[in-house]
């Protein structure tokens, strides 16, 4: 079999002379390995899939005496992806993540540089996609802390070391990391040991950023939308309620549009079992629409059944059919001075309601023409006011409503 040759480079670190299998200082306390990170930029954050993506650079640290070199000037050297394979490098991964992989336009992004006393640098190019327990119940006014976590995958806290080589100051952001939905507040790290049954104890490394939603949007395509359909379904209150086709259209209308505002929005959510704020909102919205509907359901079934009752009262009240030629002096003094309580059989009863409708009198051959038309009836009742539901429903739906966006707004802004 033939022989690879080697290169000067490696005859100089020795690479043949050592198993790189090993880690360094077997057997010995555990190699320290230091970590940095540089967040290049942070790509989506998903509701729906509960992840993030980010890319970062990933740097790690450690020494392996047995890549030390001999040096005059105590230049590096350093090196890429390919020598990389031959050589001990940590087995870092992510937790919990979904989806990564180190970019490789136009070669691997890989560096690794080796100094003469054996300090190695290792650095990575890395996208990763990782999981983000959100907690949605104050969604859209929420804030979100997400963590990225590092771990040594086969070597325990007894064979490797994972720290943040400057503490906080190991972790460095660009400053025009920016996204469309969030406001990133703050990057912070921590590290923690984490414990497998079968295996045991690792440290890991923590990443965490907390990210504020932006409101506006859902302003403009949420919250604006619902409280006009809200006053929209208002309009009905000021219009006659036995103008039916004018009113249900409109009542139907609105309780549609809030259906579509609210499987818009559910569209574009996890299934999630709890209420969120912008449900809360939205369903309260609808009750006030679909209220406003039964109102005038109610209105309209009143005025029907106020209707019957004026037919039947009109139906007993004499008629002048048999009467020729009366004298109007004697109509004007028959149906003017006299009371209509004391008509005898004919009397209307008290428990009518005077706030809604009056009794017109109608005088037969009215000389003067103080009245408009003649009628052989003596009594004609008319409509001088909208209906008392009507009148408190232009006070105590607008009122209602606006409390509840008091209180909504300061439990959850």
């Amino acid at each position: 079999m033939t022989k690879s040759p080697v290169t000067k480079s490696e005859q100089l670190l020795r690479i043949d002379d050592h198993d790189f299998t090993m880690r360094p200082g077997f057997g010995g306390p555990a190699i320290p390995v230091g970590v940095d990170v540089q967040v290049e930029s942070l790509d989506t954050i998903s509701e729906v899939d509960m992840d993030f993506t980010m890319t970062l650079y990933l740097r790690h640290y450690w020494k392996d005496e047995r890549l030390s070199f001999p040096s005059t000037n105590n230049q590096s050297m350093t090196f890429d992806s390919r020598l990389v394979r031959k050589i001990w490098v940590p087995d870092m991964f992510f937790v919990h993540s979904k989806r990564s992989f180190i970019h490789d336009t136009t070669t691997d992004n890989v560096m690794l540089r080796v100094y003469p006393d054996g300090n190695v640098l290792y650095s990575l190019r890395i996208t990763v996609t990782s999981m983000c327990n959100m907690d949605l119940s104050r969604f859209p006014l929420d804030t979100q802390t997400c963590s990225l976590e590092i771990e040594s995958y086969a070597y325990t806290d007894d064979d490797l070391m994972l720290y943040w080589k400057k503490g906080n100051d190991s972790l460095k952001t660009d400053d025009r990391i920016s996204l469309s939905q969030f406001l990133i507040q703050k990057f912070h790290t921590t590290t923690k040991l984490a414990f497998y049954s079968s295996t045991g104890w690792y440290n890991r490394l923590y990443i965490h950023f907390t990210l504020r939603r932006h409101i506006f949007f859902f302003l403009l395509q949420t919250y604006f939308p619902a409280t006009l359909m809200v006053m929209l379904s208002w309009v009905s209150f000021w219009i006659d309620r036995r103008a039916v086709p004018a009113r249900v259209p409109l009542g139907i209308t609105t309780v549609l549009t809030m259906s579509t505002i609210i499987t818009g929005v559910n569209a574009s959510m996890p299934r999630v079992s709890y209420i969120k704020a912008v449900d809360v909102y939205l369903w309260v919205s609808f009750v006030f629409v679909f209220l406003s509907v039964i109102e005038y359901a109610a209105v309209n079934y009143l005025t029907t059944v106020q209707e019957r009752k004026e037919r039947k009262l009109r139906d007993q009240l004499p008629c002048t059919c048999g009467i020729s030629h009366p004298d109007p002096m004697i109509m004007n003094a028959s149906y003017s001075d006299i009371d209509v309580n004391a008509t005898g059989n004919y009397s209307m009863p008290e428990t009518r309601n005077k706030q809604e409708r009056t009794l017109a009198q109608l005088v037969f051959g009215d000389g003067q023409g103080r009245g408009p038309m003649k009628t052989s009836w003596g009594y004609m009742s008319m409509w001088i006011d909208t209906h008392a539901i009507d009148k408190y429903s232009r006070v105590i739906f607008p009122g209602a409503y606006t409390l509840f966006n008091i209180i909504y707004w300061s439990i959850y802004s």
